[in-house]
């Protein structure tokens, strides 16, 4: 009887170990699918001499699921797409330069900041417009979905100007150089970054507007977890020095 008590003790101890075994498998085995923007340099662009997305949220990323240890294949689709990716449950997060706002966090869970920013005005650059003031009676363009657009939406009645939107950043830019639109909103790092790096035919006009913090996000109330993670590996590569040589290569 004692001999059959322990056979069965340790058929059964051995079956909660494979089940284990089987359970922590598949749970580190989850392959997180993360969307991005495709064109908002230096955060995520397409790099033709390596045929793949690199910048700032891409190295962050990186940097972060290696310090945690987990798996994601990342889908670089456009900021709107990304929002709409999220929202349907095609996709498990983003990062895209999303600016963290009261009217987003309904919608989606927010990581910690990982990067401080606003928007800035931009204009040919010739341009003789200075000011808010000066946009009366012109059209400005914007990015669909963004910061930028939401601010320019806001103020575009009190001073006498219309809008019209673009899918990416790029197209918003030629827009304004060729002069289809007299102005453009965009965060301050990215249309700055576009100007020094692609030598564009564009300055910018005034101060930063409507700072923020960008952040990495999941559909609200789904992947607590990879909220969990990103925070604690963010705080991580921080304490190492790893987050500040990932921006001082972009030039932060």
């Amino acid at each position: 009887m004692k001999k059959t008590v322990i056979r069965v003790l340790t058929i059964a101890l051995a079956v909660l170990m494979i089940v284990g075994c089987m359970s922590g498998c598949k749970k580190d085995s989850k392959t997180y699918v993360i969307y991005s923007d495709n064109a908002f340099a230096p955060f995520e662009y397409y790099d033709a001499a390596t045929g793949a997305y690199i910048g700032v949220d891409m190295d962050l990323l990186a940097a972060i699921a290696k310090d945690q240890g987990f798996k994601y294949e990342i889908h670089n689709e456009g900021f709107d797409a990304s929002m709409g990716a999220v929202q349907s449950g095609q996709a498990d997060a983003m990062i895209a330069g999303m600016t963290i706002r009261p009217d987003r966090a309904e919608v989606y869970d927010f990581s910690d900041g990982y990067f401080e920013d606003g928007q800035i005005m931009a204009v040919k650059a010739d341009s003789g417009i200075d000011s808010l003031e000066d946009l009366n009676g012109l059209t400005v363009a914007v990015k669909t979905s963004t910061a930028g657009a939401d601010y320019a939406a806001s103020i575009a009645d009190d001073y006498g100007f219309t809008l019209q939107y673009y899918e990416d950043s790029p197209t918003m830019y030629t827009a304004v150089v060729n002069g289809t639109n007299a102005a453009c909103f965009e965060d301050r790092s990215v249309v700055g970054w576009a100007i020094q790096s692609e030598n564009l035919d564009l300055k910018t006009v005034g101060d930063v507007l409507n700072p923020g913090s960008y952040g990495f996000a999941v559909k609200k109330g789904s992947n607590p977890e990879l909220i969990k993670m990103f925070n604690q590996g963010l705080a991580n590569i921080k304490a190492s020095g790893e987050y500040d040589k990932i921006l001082a290569k972009y030039g932060y």
